[in-house]
């Protein structure tokens, strides 16, 4: 993206001037809309933006689509309806994650963390004490980057990779956003040295393991009733950083206005596994953050679209 500097090692957002032209005045409606919604009190805005989150959610069709076959493969035990409850809370989550992060980004830390309560705290503070370099294996959720920010705004150096936003505007606020507090970010397309270099540093890593990279360099393994291309690159980051892999999972409550964070012991076992295990014990990890907690996946990313050879697309679209 041309919007960035790239230094030595992190990927910095930088404003451009082109910002200012009438083609990105939508984007700036819609960030200043965001940043109003911030100032809210939680307990008045997330009644109202899980409404809007839930009508999003019949209207997107193509996204909503994605999420019914996803589940459909996934989860094909739990009933029909109960799965389309799934997705329209799925939904409601949406907004109310995304102003939650406005709110870190725009006002004082200290209001965020006031409602956050962390399943595993001592484990970081063990981590930190020792002075351990870090993964954290963050399946995608709504309220992905929330927790890395409220650990920055705590005072750990953290580090992170990012696909960049097709709109640079975009990209350009999203980064920023995350920056608030400091820490890396490495975009994906600069390759993955930058971020083991950081997280050998100390920084702590940010790592979701849930992508869909094609079948050249994945393993296929089971994942929740079905399959999935998993690219086995965590056990490899794990031994060149010298790091432990930590399980995390935020789950944003929009009843209470509450963000649980759930850290999980170490992966211990990677250590001399061969690939194919490591492919499936990251992904038995996603399923045990995942399954308690459904409406917070994101359910409409099409993580199941390399298949193998024979089996049809799943995400053909409309449908036949």
């Amino acid at each position: 993206m041309e919007n960035k500097k790239r230094g030595h090692i992190e990927f910095i957002p930088t404003f451009k001037s082109a910002f200012y032209a009438p083609r990105y005045w939508g984007i700036w409606l819609g960030i200043g809309s965001v940043a109003a919604a911030a100032w809210i009190p939680p307990r008045l805005r997330d009644p109202v933006l899980g409404v809007l989150g839930w009508v999003i959610g019949r209207i997107a069709k193509k996204a909503r689509f994605r999420a019914q076959v996803n589940l459909a493969y996934c989860l094909p035990e739990v009933p029909l309806a109960q799965r389309q409850t799934i997705i329209d809370n799925m939904f409601a989550c949406v907004p109310q994650s995304t102003i939650l992060m406005a709110e870190l980004a725009c006002r004082d830390p200290r209001r965020v963390l006031a409602r956050v309560r962390w399943h595993g705290d001592e484990l970081l503070n063990q981590l930190q004490e020792e002075k351990s370099n870090v993964i954290f294996l963050v399946p995608h959720c709504w309220a992905v980057d929330v927790p890395a920010m409220l650990m920055a705004a705590r005072g750990q150096k953290m580090a992170a990779m990012f696909h960049n936003q097709r709109n640079e505007l975009v990209d350009y606020m999203w980064n920023r956003v995350r920056k608030r507090f400091g820490g890396r970010m490495h975009a994906r397309n600069d390759g993955i040295k930058p971020f083991i270099s950081s997280v050998r540093q100390g920084y702590w890593g940010y790592y979701s393991p849930d992508q869909d990279h094609g079948a050249k360099h994945s393993k296929f393994v089971d994942f929740f009733s079905t399959y999935k291309a998993t690219l086995p690159a965590i056990g490899r980051l794990m031994k060149v950083c010298r790091a432990i892999v930590i399980p995390l999972f935020p789950v944003y409550d929009g009843k209470t206005s509450r963000l649980d964070i759930h850290v999980l012991p170490a992966m211990d076992d990677l250590a001399d596994a061969d690939d194919v295990t490591i492919a499936r014990r990251m992904n038995e990890e996603v399923e045990k953050l995942v399954r308690p907690n459904p409406e917070q996946y994101t359910w409409i990313l099409k993580f199941l679209k390399t298949r193998k050879p024979g089996d049809p697309n799943p995400y053909k679209w409309p449908l036949r």
